[in-house]
């Protein structure tokens, strides 16, 4: 059987659905790796989204299904994606977060990856804090935590403003989501897809 890569991403503006798309080809690079890509269930309604104009951004992902939490029990690796609200993961991935207390009962994800990446409307806007906050989820249904090791050597390209982190994949989306993720931060998007499926499939033996 296949190692299954299954990566849920909650995206308004394209920017962490890109790096989604980013990290399953990474995935993709090792044999033998079944790539699954969904999206979390949206918690804003119809009429704020139009506010946000996020709308039209939203029709370039809608044909991905929606994430099923009990899905994650058939993977042998998770990895998440979110947008940062104050350092933070969005309400709509935390509440697909919360429906996996059926999973943590039955210690159905112990022992499997887990990864994460997120965007930022800012250099400093709490990239960080919100993958280590999603690292104390996996932490708590007792996975094994993966990050983006230094050998990856687009964490060290001082030539530019740049995501990434040893954390996990990062964009910097600006302040009116103006800013595409660049060649740098998709690269190290791709690693991390690439690094995590390797170490699952090591992992399944």
């Amino acid at each position: 059987m296949p190692t299954k890569v299954l990566i849920v991403f909650h995206s308004l503006y394209t920017h962490v659905y890109q790096l989604a798309e980013a990290v399953a080809a990474g995935a993709r690079e090792v044999p033998d790796t079944e790539v699954v890509l969904a999206q979390v269930a949206e918690t804003l309604s119809h009429e704020v989204l139009e506010k946000m104009h996020a709308l039209e951004a939203k029709k370039s992902f809608a044909h991905v299904p929606v994430a099923d939490p009990h899905a994650l029990a058939d993977a042998d690796a998770v990895i998440l994606g979110t947008p940062t609200r104050y350092g933070s993961s969005t309400a709509s991935m935390q509440a697909f977060l919360d429906a996996t207390g059926g999973l943590w009962v039955q210690g159905a994800l112990v022992g499997k990856i887990g990864s994460a990446f997120t965007s930022t409307a800012s250099q400093h806007g709490g990239q960080e804090t919100t993958l280590v906050h999603l690292h104390t989820f996996f932490h708590h249904q007792g996975m094994v935590v993966v990050g983006v090791p230094y050998t990856a050597r687009e964490l060290l390209n001082l030539d530019e403003i740049s995501g990434g982190t040893p954390y996990g994949a990062t964009t910097i989306a600006g302040p009116r989501g103006e800013r595409s993720p660049t060649a740098n931060e998709l690269a190290v998007a791709r690693f991390q897809g690439r690094h995590v499926a390797g170490l699952a499939a090591k992992l399944r033996g």
